[in-house]
């Protein structure tokens, strides 16, 4: 039993487990099988001193089968197993180290990953007597384990704008949100419908429609940053919560786009914005898909270090210099506050006439940073990083046939991004020769697909073969954009919107599975849509049969069906147990 006035009991009690002692190893294991098998168990020495927060982090944190720290050892249902046989392996443990302590190594030893939180300026000790009890007593009461889980919930990376403007006040929310009970996927879908009203304020066209819509989207991202806080600060972490957070904020901002696009079209100039709302949306996927495959390419590289990494490190040591870097990147905080006021005071054109902009410059600036690296730097990329890539590049059935071929010649040939560049190129030519409907778009699809085939027949470990991914994006939806724009057929774009929008929802989310460990999704559907190239010759194929209304009419029957295909799978995936939880707790801008 723990030392009179210890609150150890009352404190387990309060994070949700119910408590029973033990005198030894034969008595902790009767007590175990007591409890139902898909239940987590935890055990914590009756003379455990420490903080609140630190047995939180230790023992009700979601995301990893088993947990310890000094003192206090958790199991979730996967590791229970061997947590038994752990148990049942303890004879004698020393005096001086109590059960907990002995069974964690225990636990690994039999292939158990044992996460380890770093507590900072927690305390979690087991004392050995009373005087060092008396001290342990003293750090934990010089603490305030409140205000250390508070700045805790905000992320140690993060844009200037959500560091200085808005998580001062939101983690304060988050708390406010915690105590009522509230989960972060309440507070996420709250963001979604927040920037959805949002969206329709915008499409009104009014000018207190646009006031009214820079406000809500501000909103929203406080909601945002508000959901990941209440997620940190209560460790309340999901795989239904990993799907909403992995695809909301593109959700959001591109449903958004739509609505600025639809309130320049009523308005009192009834302006046409659809193909910058699309271009919009092409650079900022086409961005993300770079800072993807980039991190995949090099995240498990050995030998991974760059004269230019080095420079890179070397600024982050000067302050102003680490929030320059961030900004001018344009992550989601500042771009969403830059929308957000521009809408309040321009006009929809002004607004992605800015934003395409400001995204161009920050994705040539990422962009070339990223390429000195890779060029500069002596990395092994592994085989998981090349498969990661092959996933991202989203290969279809033409593709797969012409790797087949293109892997049968000799090796020593072009490399895999200079054929890419080349395929995309190709196709871009035709289009920009002959942009209007006809077959000549077609035959420049078809060489892309064999170009983009043998682009992806080795695997991909060159220095460059990162950017094989990006330039795959780009070519099929800049095809989408350019086809519409020209179709000369009423609602054109904004069916073209709806298809990219699709597209990317499906590229969003496998980089989602592989973040998480999972893989890309089923092969099945990946041929089921076609791969990239095979939606780049549909699409050009349909332009040429049917003109104007047409081929508005093909748009939106694609990106329905696509739609109805990618999402239906998707969601199966996300809610289904065998899902991760996959959180960003990395800061990097979005």
């Amino acid at each position: 039993m723990p030392p009179v006035g210890s609150s150890l009991e009352d404190d387990l009690r309060s994070l949700g487990f119910d408590v029973r002692a033990a005198a030894d190893a034969a008595g902790t294991a009767a007590a175990l099988a007591a409890v139902p098998a898909a239940e987590r168990v935890a055990l914590v020495d009756a003379r455990f001193v420490g903080h609140l927060h630190a047995l939180r982090l230790a023992l009700t944190d979601p995301r990893f089968p088993a947990a310890a720290v000094e003192g206090a050892l958790t199991a979730q249902p996967e590791a229970r197993g061997a947590l038994t046989r752990a148990l049942a392996t303890v004879t004698d443990a020393d005096p001086g180290e109590g059960l907990p302590d002995v069974l964690a190594p225990r636990l690994e030893a039999d292939g158990v990953g044992v996460h380890r939180p770093d507590l900072g300026v927690l305390v979690a000790t087991v004392p050995a007597d009373a005087d060092v009890r008396a001290k342990a007593e003293g750090d934990v009461a010089a603490v305030d384990d409140e205000a250390v889980r508070l700045r805790a919930a905000v992320k140690s990376r993060d844009g200037f704008f959500t560091t200085y403007c808005v998580s001062p006040y939101s983690r304060y929310l988050a708390r406010w949100c915690a105590r009522r009970g509230l989960t972060p996927n309440q507070v996420t879908t709250a963001s979604l419908l927040t920037a959805l009203i949002a969206a329709g304020c915008a499409a009104t066209g009014t000018r207190p429609g646009f006031v009214a819509a820079g406000v809500l989207l501000i909103l929203s991202f406080v909601l945002d940053c508000t959901d990941g806080q209440l997620a940190r600060y209560s460790l309340q972490y999901s795989t239904l919560g990993a799907w909403l957070d992995a695809t909301f904020d593109r959700a959001k901002e591109y449903a958004y786009y739509a609505g600025l696009a639809v309130g320049a079209a009523h308005g009192g100039g009834s302006d046409d914005v659809w193909a910058l709302a699309l271009g919009a949306m092409v650079l900022q996927t086409c961005r993300h898909v770079v800072d993807f495959s980039f991190n995949e390419a090099n995240h498990d590289a050995t030998a991974n270090t760059s004269p230019t990494a080095a420079l890179s490190d070397k600024l982050d040591s000067v302050g102003w210099t680490v929030w320059a870097r961030r900004m001018i990147v344009l992550p989601i905080g500042e771009r969403w506050a830059l929308i957000a006021v521009l809408t309040a005071l321009t006009t929809p054109r002004i607004v992605f006439s800015v934003l395409l902009v400001g995204c161009a410059l920050a994705a040539c600036y990422t962009t070339a940073g990223r390429v000195l690296r890779s060029l500069t730097r002596k990395a092994h990329r592994t085989d998981r990083a090349a498969r990661a890539l092959a996933d991202l590049a989203d290969s279809g059935p033409i593709a797969e046939l012409a790797a087949k071929a293109a892997a049968r010649r000799p090796g020593g040939g072009a490399t895999a991004p200079v054929l890419a560049l080349a395929g995309a190129g190709l196709l871009l030519v035709q289009l920009w020769w002959h942009p209007e409907p006809g077959w000549w778009p077609v035959l420049g699809a078809g060489l892309y697909a064999l170009f983009a085939g043998a682009a992806v027949a080795r695997p991909l470990k060159g220095p460059l073969d990162w950017l094989v991914p990006p330039v795959f994006r780009a070519a099929e939806y800049l095809t989408i954009l350019v086809l519409a724009a020209h179709s000369g057929g009423s609602g054109a774009l904004p069916a073209a919107f709806g298809l990219v929008a699709a597209v990317a929802y499906h590229h969003y989310d496998t980089v989602y599975r592989i973040r998480g460990g999972s893989g890309a999704p089923p092969h099945w559907l990946v041929r089921a849509i076609g791969g990239h190239e095979g939606r780049v010759l549909a699409v050009t194929i349909a332009a040429a049969l049917w003109h104007n209304q047409g081929f508005t009419i093909a748009l939106t029957a694609l990106a329905v069906a696509l739609a109805l295909a990618v999402l239906s799978e998707s969601i199966r995936f996300w809610v289904s147990s065998g899902a991760p939880a996959v959180h960003d707790e990395t800061g990097e801008p979005a």
